[in-house]
């Protein structure tokens, strides 16, 4: 049986905040943003770029006051001086120039250049900007409709007819954030896996690293049309995670600590890179750290303080696995923490809410046996149990299948019932037997094949 690799998808709408140039002057590329380090001594080219642009803006030409601006934002051939960039974004956008708006817009919503953080007047700008058809500020307004940010109504509706426009001129921001709007079916568009993967492709193409991380997971599971590719998947992963991405990280890392894609089993690697993604805050990770920690795989020294600080951190960010594993250790006094099983219960209820169906049957067992603070209660317990069972676990199977037999948890007491669902539990359990058997055969098989070499 071909193990399923999980992905975590990036769901998150990305807002085009980076400064913008100005087209009036070619006198500046667009070099990605850089602040010189002290002791840096400002190039020749760079302060005769940035004397030339003076002497323009002086005269009042609005592109040259907006690369002004970032010249100084960036401290290229200047001091850096966000008070002074903003003020020639304010010249320049009072003359009307959409990227002086867009730029002056993302002064005001980063709160930057001695400015007042405001979302009114970003927005403000951001639409003036998006009126003239400047594609950056179309993506940052749309976020602030889908947000219902910035005084603006929560319609995610007009961000979709936002992100379509600068999707149409090419920007990548806007191709991601459509076809994440396709993928889940938002914004009024009806859901298309094909369009959302045209889309992703689009940005993918672009470098796009959110993008490259959505595509993987559509050529993993062949959905949106394409032909199931999980070493296409491996290399745009790969991409994604070269950028920095965290959640191209994590999945990087899932496709090494199960070799998939194409990739050798390599847990050490694995390891490297959800140690990566985890420092960026990725809950996921964070959850498969925390579990290499606590089983000391991937050369790593068996730690359960340090499982226990990452698992704390992912359930902080509400990941159900995390909630549970980290209520399993109060429950345990496991990892430095102190038995609590109230605490354990607080955890077990925040995942079992989310679907975990290991916290489920574990509250469940609690309501069964007024654990945890809580009183008993076999209807509550029944009711959790039957939730897992459903799910094929088969200890709430087991579990349910008492609760039958005895009549208990209001449920009519059923032996049929009971004998049909202790016939699953026992179905489940040899299944799970055999694949892990399954799993260590292959193990044994891979090391006897390289030992040959």
């Amino acid at each position: 049986m071909n193990k399923r690799v999980l992905f975590s998808i990036t769901a998150v709408l990305v807002v085009a905040l980076p400064l913008a140039y100005g087209a009036a002057t070619q006198t500046l590329s667009n070099d990605p943003v850089h602040h010189e380090q002290d002791g840096d001594e400002p190039s020749k080219d760079d302060r005769e770029a940035a004397g030339i642009l003076q002497f323009a803006a002086d005269q009042g030409d609005a592109g040259a006051q907006v690369d002004l601006g970032i010249v100084y934002a960036q401290g290229r051939g200047v001091p850096n001086d966000d008070r002074e960039a903003a003020r020639l974004f304010k010249l320049a956008a009072g003359q009307g120039n959409p990227v002086a708006q867009y730029n002056l817009g993302v002064f005001y919503d980063e709160g930057r250049g001695g400015l007042q953080q405001d979302d009114r007047e970003a927005a403000r700008l951001f639409k003036l900007a998006a009126d003239q058809g400047y594609a950056s500020a179309q993506v940052n307004l749309g976020h602030f409709y889908s947000e219902g940010a910035g005084g603006l109504p929560n319609d995610r509706r007009e961000a979709a007819r936002l992100y379509r426009l600068a999707a149409e001129q090419g920007d990548a921001t806007a191709q991601y954030n459509l076809g994440l709007y396709y993928d889940q079916g938002r914004g009024g568009l009806q859901k298309d896996d094909r369009e959302a993967v045209r889309l992703y492709k689009l940005a993918a193409d672009q470098g796009y690293a959110s993008a490259q991380v959505n595509l993987a997971s559509f050529y993993d599971e062949g959905l949106g049309g394409l032909q199931k590719n999980e070493r296409e998947a491996a290399r745009l992963v790969e991409l994604a995670a070269d950028q920095g991405d965290a959640t191209a990280q994590y999945n990087l890392g899932l496709f090494y600590s199960v070799g998939h894609g194409g990739l050798p089993k390599d847990e050490r690697e694995a390891a490297r890179l959800y140690k990566l993604a985890a420092d960026q805050g990725d809950a996921s990770a964070q959850l498969s750290l925390g579990n290499f920690y606590d089983d000391g795989l991937g050369g790593l020294q068996k730690d359960a303080r340090e499982a226990a600080r990452l698992f704390k951190l992912a359930a902080e960010q509400g990941n159900p696995a995390a909630q549970f594993n980290l209520g399993l250790f109060y429950r345990q006094g496991h990892g430095g923490l102190q038995q609590d099983d109230r605490e354990a219960a607080r955890l077990y209820r925040l995942a079992a809410d989310q679907g975990s169906v290991s916290a489920q049957v574990s509250l469940g067992h609690f309501y069964a046996e007024g654990i945890g603070g809580l009183l008993k209660d076999d209807g509550e317990a029944a009711r959790l149990f039957k939730l897992a069972a459903e799910q094929g676990n088969p200890t709430a199977q087991q579990n349910l299948g008492l609760f039958y037999e005895e009549g208990r948890g209001g449920l009519e007491k059923n032996e049929q019932e009971a004998a049909r669902l202790y016939k699953l539990a026992n179905e489940q359990r040899s299944l799970l037997e055999k694949m892990s058997r399954l799993a260590m055969q292959s193990a044994r098989l891979a090391i006897e094949i390289a030992s040959r070499f």
